[in-house]
Formats: structure tokens, C-alpha cells, sequence
């Protein structure tokens, strides 16, 4: 834990990445077998990523994420898509998913099955779509950890069109909507403002409450 809390210390939202450094292939699929193995509400894993490497692709994007360098310069781009919606087809994919797995039925979680299946088809797609969205916020964050163990520069970005990303990449018609962007690469030698500059956060008596 003193390791990860060392490199969590070192992790920083880079500002400017090498373009002639690529992250290996092993250290980008460690970093997205953690974002599957996270937490998600029911289990239900309401959202994909899309890891796009095509640099024509990510030069479609970059100026309809407020001209970020970063997704150019870093060799992957990682698009955390939510679901527009849950479904009951989605529902009972992932319910059934499960009993196929674990090889078994069990009453208590079939009937949690039926207690959604009442529930989350009745709201409106927005409201669904924002619980998703909530969804994939928890797999940003594995990521940007995981990333930190590999010592991989990870930088979130909200700043983008979610429109123009769905368009790009064709996420409507596969019922998926763009809610965050990570690339990943790794910091430039120069030209990165925030590089060397003390990472501050609140006291801890500041930040956590103990009741």
C-alpha cells in the first residue's frame, strides 16, 4: 500500500505527453482489465470503453475536446461510453450472465432481478442514462489508479463535445453515449506547466470526518 500510495503521489493529469512514446500493449490491457474488474451499481456493468489508437480518429476528436494536445500526443484514447438506457434486455443479459458463471439459480438474486426489472425500465432514458453515467465515473477511477501502478500519465477530460465523440465513433447506434475521456501516454521531458509544480490536496482533518 506504501508503493501505491508513492505513486499515487507521483500521478498527475499531464498536460503535455511524448508523442514518440508509446505505452506498451501489456500495461494498456492491465490498466483495462482493472476498469472491468471494478465496482459497478447491481453489477450490471452499464457502460463500455472504447480504447481508440487510429491517430486519424483521434485527430477527428481532439478539436472537439477543446484542442487537448494530449489526445494526439498519447498513443491511446480511452472513452468511457454509458448506456442511453437500461433495458430489460440489458438487465436480463447481465442477470442471466451471471447464473451461466456461477453454474446455478438463486432465488434471492432472481428475485432482486424482477425488483429492477420493475423499476429501471419505468424511468426515462435520462434519468437511466445519468445513473450509467455515474457507472462509468467508478471505472475513470480505477483507471486513473491503475494507470498510477503502471506509471502511465492518465489525463480525465470532461472538456469535449459528447455529441460530436458519439457521432465520431458511432456510439448511438450501438446505445452507448460518451461521458469521459482518458488518454493515456507519457509526459513530456518539457513544455508541461504542471509537471514540477507541488500537487496539493486538503489536510486530511480537512477532508475526512470521523463520526
Amino acid at each position: 500500500m506504501t508503493n501505491l500510495i508513492e505513486k499515487l503521489k507521483w500521478r498527475y493529469a499531464a498536460k503535455k505527453m511524448d508523442a514518440a512514446k508509446a505505452v506498451p500493449q501489456e500495461k494498456v490491457e492491465h490498466i483495462l482489465e482493472a476498469i472491468r474488474l471494478t465496482a459497478t451499481s447491481s453489477g450490471l456493468q452499464p457502460y463500455e470503453v472504447i480504447v481508440v489508437t487510429d491517430p486519424a480518429v483521434r485527430a477527428q476528436i481532439q478539436p472537439h475536446a477543446w484542442n487537448q494536445a494530449q489526445i494526439t500526443d498519447g498513443s491511446h484514447l480511452l472513452v468511457f461510453a454509458a448506456w442511453d438506457n437500461y433495458t430489460v434486455e440489458r438487465i436480463n443479459m447481465m442477470f442471466d450472465l451471471v447464473n451461466e458463471q456461477r453454474g446455478f439459480k438463486n432465488e434471492g438474486w432472481e428475485n432482486y432481478r424482477q425488483m429492477l426489472l420493475g423499476l429501471y425500465p419505468k424511468r426515462s432514458a435520462e434519468e437511466n442514462y445519468q445513473h450509467a453515467a455515474r457507472q462509468a465515473y467508478i471505472g475513470l477511477g480505477t483507471a486513473l489508479i491503475a494507470a498510477a501502478e503502471e506509471q502511465v500519465d492518465a489525463t480525465p477530460m470532461e472538456g469535449f463535445d459528447p455529441a460530436k465523440i458519439d457521432e465520431i465513433l458511432g456510439l448511438r447506434a450501438r446505445g452507448l453515449r460518451s461521458v469521459v475521456l482518458m488518454p493515456l501516454g507519457y509526459r513530456a521531458a518539457e513544455g508541461d506547466w504542471l509537471v514540477n509544480l507541488k500537487k496539493v490536496r486538503r489536510d486530511r482533518a480537512a477532508f475526512v470526518t470521523e463520526v
